[in-house]
Parts: C-alpha cells; sequence; structure tokens
C-alpha cells in the first residue's frame, strides 16, 4: 500500500516515515500544505495521513480540496488538537478517521488496514484469491495451506495484485503502487519480482496479458 504523509514536525514525522516502512507501507512524506494539495492531484495513494497545522494551507484546506474534486481517498488525521469539537470538525469535513497525538504506531496501522477491508468490501482481515492467502498485519503469505517466505518488495507487489484480484495492473500502475519517490527502479523491476513470485507460488498463479500487465489468475482447487 503506497500512503502519502502529510506532517511538518521533523521528528514526528521521520519516526512515522521510517516506522511506516519497516511495516511494509510505501511511503511518500511531504511537509506543508500546498504541497500536499499539488501532490494528491496527480498521485493515487491509498491512504493518506493528515495532519491538521501544516505551514502554507491548513491540513482541513487540502482535505475540503480533495474532496470538492471528488477524490474519495481515505484520510487519517492525526493531530495534537485533541478536543471532541476538533475530532467532530475533523470527520465533518470528510475524514475517515481521526487519530490524536500521541498515538502508537500499531494503533495506526490497524486503522489502516481497517480502512482497507472496509474500503473493498471485506469482513476478513486476511487477502484470499484461489489458493494465496495473505495477513497483512502479519506480512505472511501462504500458497496451498503451506507458508511462503516472501521478501518485502515481493510482499509488496503481491499485495498491489491482491487488492483488486483478477483485474490486470500494467508495469506503470504496479510501479506507482510499490514504489516511492525515494526509491530507484531499474528497468526490470517488475519482470524480476514478478519471476520471483512465481517460483516462490506456481508458475500460473500470475499471468501476463501480453502488452497490458499482470493479474492473479483463478487457479483450481490442489
Amino acid at each position: 500500500m503506497r500512503l502519502c504523509l502529510v506532517e511538518d514536525d521533523l521528528a514526528i514525522g521521520s519516526s512515522l516515515h521510517a516506522g511506516l516502512r519497516s511495516c511494509g507501507f510505501t511511503v511518500d512524506w511531504v511537509q506543508d500544505g500546498e504541497t500536499a494539495e499539488d501532490t494528491l492531484r496527480v498521485t493515487d495513494y491509498t491512504t493518506v495521513l493528515l495532519d491538521i497545522g501544516l505551514p502554507g494551507k491548513s491540513g482541513l484546506d487540502v482535505l475540503n480540496a480533495l474532496r470538492s474534486r471528488g477524490n474519495d481517498t481515505p484520510v487519517i488525521i492525526l493531530s495534537a488538537r485533541d478536543r471532541v469539537a476538533d475530532r467532530i470538525n475533523g470527520l465533518d469535513s470528510g475524514a475517515d478517521d481521526y487519530l490524536p497525538k500521541p498515538f502508537d504506531l500499531d494503533e495506526l496501522t490497524a486503522r489502516i488496514r481497517a480502512l482497507r477491508r472496509r474500503r473493498g468490501g471485506r469482513t476478513s482481515t486476511l487477502m484470499r484469491h484461489g489458493q494465496i492467502v495473505f495477513d497483512p498485519a502479519r506480512q505472511a503469505v501462504s500458497y496451498r495451506g503451506a507458508t511462503v517466505s516472501l521478501r518485502s518488495r515481493e510482499l509488496a507487489f503481491l499485495a498491489a495484485l491482491m487488492e483488486e484480484p483478477g483485474k490486470v495492473l500494467s508495469r506503470s500502475q504496479l510501479i506507482d503502487r510499490v514504489y516511492g519517490w525515494d526509491t530507484d527502479i531499474e528497468s526490470n523491476a517488475v519482470e524480476f519480482h514478478i519471476h520471483a513470485l512465481r517460483q516462490k507460488l506456481s508458475a500460473g498463479a500470475i499471468r501476463n496479458m501480453r502488452g497490458v500487465g499482470y493479474f492473479l489468475a483463478d487457479e483450481p482447487a490442489a
């Protein structure tokens, strides 16, 4: 999942950036309201983590602009403003959740996963497609009942495909969902990681629609 973190406090921002990446998320970090608004106009994210007190434009201004464009990307406000009135205002302005600072990283990641479940219409905490089961909380995968050990980037590619199982994702779409701004991407990165996934799952688990992209196949039960 690719997140946009909007936080001007350097200590909080760097800690969240590192912590979220260690949990398997791809994170782009911006530090002022105007940059956040410009970024959200041109880049699609799974979730936006938004501080309110920002230089340039406030987080609520950024949120109002996002919603006025019809963009329904889930937004979690992260703010030191913890009065009930502040939370009500944030939620009524279009936020999907409101988490007062300070907070625990584990709670934040659980809220992100909960938003994704609701957005995807899932009730289970597990993501399933055919014989593949992915547990986002534990970053664990099983295939045909057996645990599969995947590297972090392989997990990210599999998670991107499992977000919309059966949908064909182009090379550029996969890159957008898996890589952040601060990552150097080799020319054969997508093909390399898809090949690794096929070796660890099966050759038929991920298919290629020539000239279009990759998708999770509907494999028969063993």
